[in-house]
């Protein structure tokens, strides 16, 4: 595990932080966008606000511009909003299967197994299409696992009884997910900085898909609201297929409104990030204070530290997307500090956590479940610690908020590592039980 962490790091340094050194370097600044034209787009839109007032940036933002507005003209079949409404036409007809083909999604567990899968599958493809120079061997090895993923899930056992079985439905998502990853990263998963990226895009994917999926229950209110006034039922039919095709096609909308509307995005995100870090902070305080008071713990309550691993890894998200937001954007002092303080929260919490488990083996034995959840606390635990010691740095030491990036860059192999387990090894060792 920590051979993969120290492995290709050491003098790592982001595209923006390089376009930022060289801003007035226009040689330098050609060669680096030759060299690789995606990394330094997404580079120069995110590091814009900090250099937006030089000459230079004013030239490359038109050039960059321009480029884009260029390519769109170029795709045989229309524009990027074409595509995109293409894959979530083609992602809608993927989740309205049991439909067309009467099969019965409770005995068959069709939206458990496949549901992520058709998600991640139509993003996938949404990448290949708007990238107009797409390896044909990455294509192929993408569509190979897909194929690969849904036989192998679909033939496992309906049954919500294998807690073997269960843990891979869990997984594999995150399995998927880690092959769109190899898709966004146009299958370099040994740039670091590509990774940096693909964090820095599931963290707006997540913020912005929120924001869409307010916005359209809202309307899915007033939608229902107005035809029950006039007499017009149409709750089942908004249901089964609006709603069901706008939840499998929101992740598409997102990513196209992250590529074509950057500048709105890059605003975004690092200000909510600011404001949810300090808000999660006090949350979590008052919520250990008030554990012993409620006298629930989660040593003899099951189900209680089932919530209080959830909540861990919401925290962890929590910070490794505002991180990504803070290293993102001009250093703000308060919120690096206030991640510091709630990474020692989330230490504390995770602390906890590994107690109780331990407990839990000791007590009652080893079953999937909890080796699955003692395996995931412990890769979190372990990057915990990290991160805290990189914004420990970051605070005190005037360290880089670019090294804790790097730091979470290095740990996903470790990830990917434990959810393979998970996901193939599991329901041979414990044989679907």
């Amino acid at each position: 595990m920590f051979l993969i962490l120290t492995l290709a790091g050491a003098g790592y340094r982001s595209m923006a932080e390089k376009i930022k050194e060289f801003i007035n370097d226009p040689e330098k600044l050609e060669k680096m966008y030759r060299e690789d034209k995606k990394s330094f787009q997404s580079g120069f839109e995110r590091i814009y606000p900090e250099i937006a007032d030089t000459e230079m940036s004013k030239f490359w933002k038109s050039r960059l511009d321009f480029d884009k507005s260029t390519d769109k003209t170029k795709i045989g079949f229309g524009s990027d909003i074409f595509i995109m409404i293409a894959v979530c036409l083609f992602a809608g007809f993927l989740i309205k299967i049991p439909d067309l083909f009467n099969i019965n999604v409770k005995s068959f567990f069709f939206y458990e197994k496949d549901a992520a899968i058709i998600v991640f599958l139509a993003l996938s493809i949404y990448a290949f299409a708007i990238n107009r120079d797409f390896n044909k061997r990455n294509l192929l090895i993408t569509i190979l696992v897909f194929i690969v993923s849904i036989i192998y899930i679909n033939l496992l056992p309906n049954s919500r009884s294998s807690a073997s079985v269960s843990l891979v439905y869990i997984h594999m998502p995150l399995l998927i997910w880690c092959l769109y990853g190899l898709v966004y990263t146009d299958f370099d998963f040994k740039d670091q900085g590509k990774r940096i990226e693909f964090i820095r895009y599931n963290g707006d994917l997540a913020i912005m898909g929120a924001l869409i999926l307010i916005a359209g229950g809202i309307l899915m209110m007033i939608t229902i609201g107005l035809f029950q006034a006039i007499g017009i039922h149409i709750e089942k039919f908004y249901m089964n297929y609006i709603l069901l095709i706008g939840l499998v096609s929101a992740p598409v909308l997102t990513s196209y409104i992250l590529k074509n509307y950057t500048t709105l995005t890059n605003k975004i995100a690092p200000i909510l990030a600011t404001i949810f870090s300090p808000i999660v902070l006090i949350t979590l305080v008052i919520y250990l204070i008030a554990i012993p008071i409620s006298g629930k713990d989660p040593y003899n309550d099951r189900n209680f530290l089932m919530i209080f691993n959830i909540m861990l890894l919401g925290v962890m998200a929590i910070i490794v997307f505002s991180v990504s937001k803070a290293s993102g954007s001009i250093k703000h002092k308060f919120s690096e500090l206030v991640l510091f303080i709630l990474s020692i929260v989330t230490l504390i919490i995770n602390l906890i956590a590994l107690s109780a488990i331990f407990y839990r083996l000791g007590e009652f034995g080893l079953t999937p479940n909890r080796l699955a959840v003692l395996g995931s606390n412990i890769m979190i635990f372990v990057n915990l610690i990290l991160i805290t010691i990189d914004l420990f740095k970051i605070n005190f030491k005037k360290a880089e908020p670019e090294k804790v990036e790097l730091t979470i860059s290095k740990y996903l192999p470790v990830y990917v590592i434990w959810v393979l387990i998970v996901v193939f090894g599991f329901p041979l060792f414990f044989g679907m039980k």
